[in-house]
């Protein structure tokens, strides 16, 4: 499953908040390291003030018992029987200084010996650990309520940045071609946003130029063709109406009028595809009057190779729809029946809104399958044609909201089905 890639919006949201995460975090480790640096030096200060006041009192009076506190502990040992009423963590020290665990307890100790007299003070700093937990959690707090913070403040700055994107991208996106709705660059937009701006609106006005040469060549080439067409078909009527006319003369005269129709169909097609055109009005349709006349103009090559033609629509199947875009689709089906069935048959029939051309020629394989209704796609051994009849049922079909459906296989024949809505 492809993964879905954010939007610009997100990405600058996510940058701001990754940013100010990175600067928060730094900041809070930096202000941990320096607290807890700062309160192993307070520590140890007031350890050795403690010290030199125990060691001051005890000058001044050797007598002098010091008192024990809560997490502060002094002691004077005189001689081996004072030394054994010391703490058990505290009678093996030897002068200087220390940090040790006891069971859960940290402390901090500083032994110092003048003459025969060692002094010892012992400072629990479970006090200080508490502090430390307290301020982690803050700093965790901090980060995650900056992060947050930076991510919705993110998300409504980068709306504001892409505003003005988002908004043009919406009018490019209603643009049609051929269809000028004025400028996309306006007054008062940024310059990135107004450089884009101009430059899609350059685009537009040579994508518009390029449609309307394109369209004054179509209307040019298919009048210039559609002229000798008109005078070779009236050329064939004409002939036509001689009686004089020899049978084999007659159906030769016969073929050149159908193949001038045929083709007066293909500049219409072709001009669909190159423009978008509609085809003519909705309207009813008998689908079998349709399909006999979409057939006719094949019906000589289908004697020719001795196929059967089968047709299987009831007179009374009406739709409505557009009758020249059904023939033309069924011209196309057929042609392409014909073309590739050297035997056996060609049948179009009708029922339950789906009409389909079907055939036993030598068929599609399954990997050339999906691709038969591509421009100017032909198999491999699937010798003339441009390619381009299927092509123009796919398109006429999604113009006119038909569905298409094509089933095949090779030496089995192919069905090629449209479906109504």
């Amino acid at each position: 499953m492809p993964l879905i890639k954010p939007g610009l919006r997100l990405r600058v949201a996510f940058a701001l908040a990754l940013a100010s995460l990175l600067v928060v975090a730094a900041l809070g480790i930096t202000l941990y390291t320096a607290s807890e640096e700062l309160e192993e030096s307070l520590i140890d200060q007031l350890v050795a003030e403690e010290m030199d006041y125990l060691v001051q009192r005890h000058r001044e009076d050797p007598g002098y018992r010091p008192q024990q506190g809560s997490n502060l502990q002094n002691y004077i040992v005189r001689g081996a029987q004072e030394r054994a009423q010391l703490p058990a963590f505290l009678r093996e020290l030897a002068p200087g200084r220390y940090e040790f665990p006891v069971g859960n307890d940290e402390y901090h100790a500083l032994v110092r010996e003048e003459g025969n007299v060692r002094y010892y003070v012992a400072y629990e700093v479970g006090l200080y650990e508490q502090r430390e937990r307290e301020f982690k959690l803050l700093l965790l707090l901090l980060v995650i309520t900056a992060t947050l913070a930076s991510l919705a403040l993110g998300y409504w700055f980068s709306g504001v940045l892409v505003s003005q994107v988002t908004e043009l991208a919406g009018r490019v996106g209603s643009l049609r071609p051929g269809r000028r709705r004025g400028t996309l660059a306006r007054a008062g937009q940024d310059p990135e946003v107004a450089m884009l701006a101009r430059a899609l609106d350059d685009y537009e006005a040579r994508i518009g130029e390029m449609i309307r040469r394109e369209q004054e060549f179509t209307a040019n080439a298919s009048h210039e063709l559609r002229t000798p067409l008109t005078a070779i078909k009236t050329s064939c009527e004409l002939l036509l109406a001689d009686p004089a006319l020899g049978e084999k003369s007659r159906a030769r005269v016969v073929r050149m009028s159908e193949a001038a129709a045929r083709m007066a169909e293909q500049i219409q097609a072709l001009l669909f595809l190159a423009r978008g055109q509609a085809l003519g009005e909705v309207e009813p349709v008998v689908l079998a009057d349709c399909a006999a006349e979409a057939v006719e103009p094949y019906r000589g090559e289908i004697a020719r190779k001795g196929l059967a033609l089968e047709m299987d629509i009831a007179p009374e199947a009406v739709l409505d729809l557009n009758y020249q875009a059904l023939r033309l689709v069924l011209a196309n089906l057929v042609d392409n029946a014909v073309h590739y069935t050297e035997r056996g048959f060609v049948k179009v029939s009708y029922a339950a809104k789906r009409l389909t051309v079907a055939d036993s020629g030598r068929g599609i394989s399954a990997e050339h399958l999906p691709h038969v209704f591509g421009r100017f796609f032909r198999a491999q051994g699937h010798d003339g044609g441009m390619g381009l009849g299927l092509s123009i049922v796919r398109r006429v079909c999604d113009h006119y909201g038909w569905r298409v459906e094509a089933e095949s296989a090779p030496a089995k024949g192919s069905v090629f089905s449209i479906l109504f809505p």
